[in-house]
Parts: structure tokens; C-alpha cells; sequence
């Protein structure tokens, strides 16, 4: 039987304050590259908790998602390094807009990040050679042009959150 093909679901925040862009500077084993608060969705958690929490994380704000910006697909490819095998990734990127809240005393940023900074759309545009994904730049236009989707679009299955049991006891 063959592997089944699955892609790695991510949520993200576009978070736009004053004409400015929050993104994160952060280590890659490409080098130190600039992305939206973002991350892998955990088990047991709808997609905007997932956002409100890799942005707590990695930017020490409070988020709330207000709306979704849109839903991506993209395929990253790294080639074998010394101790690490070739990759070759397809992310689902749930991208969402919302209200930034404030700054969290006493917490640190997630290892690997290693700053927040504010950037206009003219500078994100010039910067995409050091985007982690071209999605970085494409949900910004997106924002930019106004796309916004209600967050009713979006379902979260009780199952997902209830960590029910759906095997019949005998």
C-alpha cells in the first residue's frame, strides 16, 4: 500500500496597523527570512484558535481572526543538506485578518524567531527574496485589494475539539 499524500495545514495572520504589516524575521535552514505570524495547525484546535495562537507565539500579542483572507496552496522544495534528508512540501495555508491586542508581559518569542517588524506594502514587495513563501507577498495583495471572507465560512466540527471516541463499544 502506498503512502497517502497529505498536506501540511498552516494559519496565518495578515495584521495591518497604520498601513504596516507585522511579519516575523526568522532561522530557516535557508537563512534568517521574513514571514507573516504563522504555523502548523495542532491537533485539537479550530483553524482561528490555531491562528491566535502561532500569533501569541511568535509575535507576544493577543490576535483575534475577524475574518478570512483566503485559502492557499503552495509546494516548497529544499534540497538535502548535511544532516538533513531533501524536502519536498505542499502547504494549505489558511490565511486570516483580524485585531491585533497587546503586547503579553513576560513572554518570549518561539525559538527560531528573532523579531517582529513593521513593514508598508512597497517594503514587502521589495523584500521577496527574503519571503519564507511567496505567500507571504500574495495574502498581503490579497488583504491590500480587500478581500475579506466571513469566518461562518469556515466549520469546525465538534469532533475535532471534543476529542471524541468514534469506536462502538461491545
Amino acid at each position: 500500500m502506498t503512502e497517502r499524500w497529505k498536506p501540511s495545514a498552516t494559519v496565518t495572520a495578515i495584521i495591518e496597523q497604520g498601513g504596516k504589516f507585522l511579519l516575523v524575521e526568522e532561522h530557516t535552514p535557508e537563512g534568517l527570512r521574513l514571514n507573516n505570524p504563522a504555523g502548523h495547525l495542532d491537533e485539537g484546535e479550530s483553524l482561528v484558535e490555531g491562528c491566535a495562537r502561532e500569533t501569541l507565539e511568535e509575535t507576544m500579542h493577543l490576535f483575534t481572526p475577524t475574518h478570512l483572507v483566503g485559502v492557499y496552496l503552495s509546494r516548497f522544495h529544499r534540497a538535502a543538506l548535511a544532516a538533513q534528508a531533501a524536502e519536498d512540501i505542499t502547504y494549505l495555508r489558511f490565511a486570516f485578518a483580524g485585531m491585533l491586542g497587546p503586547l503579553q508581559p513576560g513572554r518570549q518569542l518561539d525559538t527560531g524567531i528573532v523579531r517582529t517588524l513593521w513593514l508598508s506594502p512597497d517594503e514587502i514587495r521589495a523584500s521577496a527574496t527574503r519571503h519564507r513563501s511567496p505567500l507571504v507577498l500574495q495574502c498581503m495583495e490579497d488583504y491590500v485589494r480587500g478581500q475579506r471572507f466571513p469566518l461562518a465560512l469556515i466549520h469546525t466540527d465538534a469532533s475535532v475539539t471534543a476529542r471524541a471516541s468514534y469506536f462502538i463499544s461491545s
